[in-house]
């Protein structure tokens, strides 16, 4: 063991002691008296200070007397080669060393030279899934983003279950950390996480992006707001040229340019607009930037994170609701416009220990939620996505979408990682009715009506099994909240334990069988139906629509504003994003083209494992279900990337389409048909369709590459153990 000691830092294996100490109940003196050591000795080693021999660590574990104390010590000698080695806390030790020893086993009969190339590769392919699915288990860092729709309540509902309040002097409900005003106020995405200290960091805006927002705003103020003007852009007056009301007043703050009220001679409150005032005196767009950069000066904003001390006065948290108000608001001297708000905080979210939780406010869905920065959420293995919904119209439209678009591409993993959270107002759930007309008596009977309501309207989807949850943030009880998210939070990585179950089961059977010449034939028979499904699966439909259609279709539905602010910045708008929606758009195609055979694929092999015939085969055919779902992932993803890369390059290289349709603004009603008419004729051009066709190739020769590594599996020469 002193071996495998020296490959434990001093520091973990402290920290370590310290927590089965705890969970022991035991005070450091008591266990220093047991050990007859000094107290000042104990607490050296636990701080990480001071080493220990295997001797003394033998002393401690049999003094603690545990269960965990003595798991201690068989999990420092353990040596492990081919799975990373997990932290001494990792509570799925022993799963993982299974798995570790399972992969060894594997490998050392790789390496025996009467072992079939077929059988070799199906030995590869279990080490490859462990050693992935492992990785999974591992890391130990999730986030929770929290998606809907402006507000909503996204950024009260984090707080309370966070626990991130701030008492009010007047004895009111206490004031969560991150509300500053009405709903819709965060300028940026937030995030909260663990740390050693109460603390605020920002990434800030580039210099490009805080000039094209401050040239949004010197269009807002500048151009006139006719009739005209308004029916063109087809929004309210308020929402013209793609400024959000959040960056408009940061901008007013950074550059001290207020709307003021003041008494008039008469007596009557005058309203004082000091942008629209300095309007008067530059007429042209590009002055009026310059006077507005310069007025905000930059250069002096240049501290990016601020650490809580005593001497400010304030509570940590009074603290912290205090300095994310003035960065949010852009009235800090010291902070630019942010791109990120990071709150860090030392007490563990949610109470938890195990987990290292962070917590995602997104900015609140405007229009449209088919946006790169909430689409990105729903397929991080890591990341529970809740979709907020009011109580009323539950799903909502926004989360409707989200979960469809999902589906369209073939997102996996939806029922575990995503949840739906439904926020009703006061007695919205006293409101509803059973199938009788008779009010229901209590609020949870109106959330259990409400709840099959959203399955029955996801059904269609086939996400009727969606977690559902509802929280009235004037009176639930936050502590129900943090159950389910700890609950959903255990259900992915549940999903990755299950995963290294099965898969370290379906290997080991493998091992034992693959010497057994009766269950030869079963394996050939199976192999052989799967061999014919991949003969027949082999050329690849044609990919039906286009790539651009996500973008013209979400161009439909968004504000004028928006497609304005998206040209001026050549495609790249979180509201807008050409790059996501034409890779989302290539990943699309790609699964309407292939998911009717890898489904055909599922249903040959989910009706062999009921089929007695094929008992002995059932690792086999799930090894090989398991690698063609992996295999088609790995294709929709380089699917999505390619025609991200592929279609952004081009309109770098044409820059004609933001020429052209820059042009349009300006020029009278129609501006949003004029410029989806531009992209249009842009997409449908010859060198376009060319890249369409390369896209095309390439999901070809990926096609061929997931079938060749499942007939590797499928080959003649495997001997019985492909029961694998």
């Amino acid at each position: 063991m002193s071996t495998i000691l020296s490959d434990v830092s001093p520091l973990e294996l402290g920290r370590r002691l310290m927590q089965v100490r705890e969970l022991a109940g035991m005070k450091q003196a008591e266990l220093a008296r047991r050990v007859t050591w000094s107290p000042a000795v104990l607490s050296r080693i636990e701080s990480g200070e001071r080493p220990l021999s295997a001797d003394e660590l033998k002393s401690v574990t049999d003094a603690i007397g545990t269960a965990d104390a003595l798991q201690l010590s068989d999990v420092l000698g353990r040596d492990w080669q081919i799975i990373p080695r997990p932290p001494l806390d990792h509570p799925d030790q022993d799963l993982l060393w299974d798995a570790e020893q399972t992969c060894r086993r594997l490998n050392a009969l790789r390496t025996d030279p009467h072992i079939r190339p077929a059988f070799e590769r199906r030995f590869a392919e279990y080490v490859e899934d462990l050693r992935h699915t492992c990785n999974l288990l591992l890391r130990r860092d999730h986030q929770i983003a929290v998606v809907g729709p402006i507000g909503i309540g996204k950024s009260t509902l984090i707080c309370k279950a966070a626990n991130l309040e701030v008492p009010t002097a007047d004895g009111r409900a206490p004031v969560p950390v991150l509300e500053v005003g009405g709903g819709g106020i965060t300028v940026c995405e937030v995030h909260i996480r663990t740390g050693r200290e109460h603390g605020i960091v920002i990434d800030p805006c580039t210099d490009n992006e805080i000039r094209a927002h401050v040239t949004d705003f010197a269009e807002h103020i500048l151009k006139s707001r006719t009739t005209s003007e308004s029916d063109e852009l087809g929004v309210n007056p308020d929402e013209t040229l793609g400024i959000s009301r959040e960056i408009e007043r940061a901008i007013r703050n950074l550059a001290s340019l207020k709307v003021k009220r003041e008494k008039g001679r008469d007596g009557k409150t005058v309203r004082r607009d000091e942008a629209k005032e300095l309007a008067h005196t530059i007429s042209n767009v590009r002055e009026y930037v310059v006077e507005v950069l310069a007025r905000m000066e930059l250069h002096r904003r240049d501290r990016r994170d601020l650490r809580y001390d005593s001497a400010y006065g304030k509570s940590p948290l009074a603290w912290l609701h205090y300095i994310f108000e003035q960065i949010n608001n852009g009235s800090h001297p010291e902070f630019s416009l942010p791109k990120r708000i990071e709150l860090v905080v030392p007490d563990p979210l949610l109470g938890t220990n195990d987990l290292s939780i962070r917590f995602v406010d997104t900015k609140g869905i405007d229009r449209t939620a088919a946006r790169a920065d909430l689409e990105r959420h729903l397929e991080e293995p890591h990341t529970l996505a809740l979709l907020c919904s009011g109580f009323n119209d539950a799903p909502s439209s926004a989360a409707h979408l989200l979960l469809e678009r999902a589906k369209q591409v073939g997102v996996g993993n939806l029922e575990t990682n995503v949840a739906l959270v439904v926020l009703p107002r006061p007695t919205e759930a006293l409101a509803m009715k059973d199938e009788d007309r008779t009010r229901v008596q209590t609020a949870q009977e109106g959330y259990e009506l409400k709840k099959e309501q959203v399955a029955l309207a996801l059904e269609p989807l086939g996400m009727q099994g969606l977690a559902v949850s509802f929280f009235n943030a004037f009176g639930d009880d936050p502590a129900e909240l943090r159950s389910f998210l700890l609950e959903r939070l255990d259900k992915i990585r549940e999903r990755f334990r299950s995963q290294i179950q099965e898969t370290t089961r379906n290997a080991a059977t493998s091992l034992e069988n693959h010497e057994k010449e009766q269950v030869q034939e079963v394996l050939r028979a199976a192999a052989g139906m799967m061999r014919t499904w991949v003969s027949k699966s082999s050329t690849v439909p044609p990919l039906a629509g286009s790539v651009q259609e996500s973008l013209m279709a979400q161009m439909r539905t968004a504000y004028a504003s928006t497609i304005r602010a998206t040209i001026r910045r050549e495609g790249e708008w979180h509201n807008l994003d050409y790059g996501h929606h034409l890779g989302f758009g290539s990943r699309r195609l790609a699964v309407i083209a292939l998911e009717p055979l890898v489904k055909g694929f599922t249903a040959l092999t989910e009706v062999m494992e009921v089929n007695p015939d094929y008992q002995e085969a059932s690792n086999l055919i799930q090894q090989c279900r398991r690698v063609l779902d992996v295999a088609f992932e790995e294709l929709l993803r380089k699917a999505q990337i390619m025609g991200l890369t592929l279609f952004k390059e081009a309109l770098k290289l044409d820059p004609s389409l933001w020429l052209n349709c820059e042009q349009e603004w300006g020029q009278g009603s129609g501006y949003k048909g004029r410029v989806m008419n531009w992209n249009s004729e842009w997409f449908g051009a010859q060198p376009r369709r060319e890249l369409e066709e390369e896209l095309r190739g390439m999901v070809t020769r990926e096609w061929e590459q997931v079938l060749a590594r499942l007939s590797s599996l499928l080959d003649s020469d495997a001997p019985a153990s492909a029961a694998a």
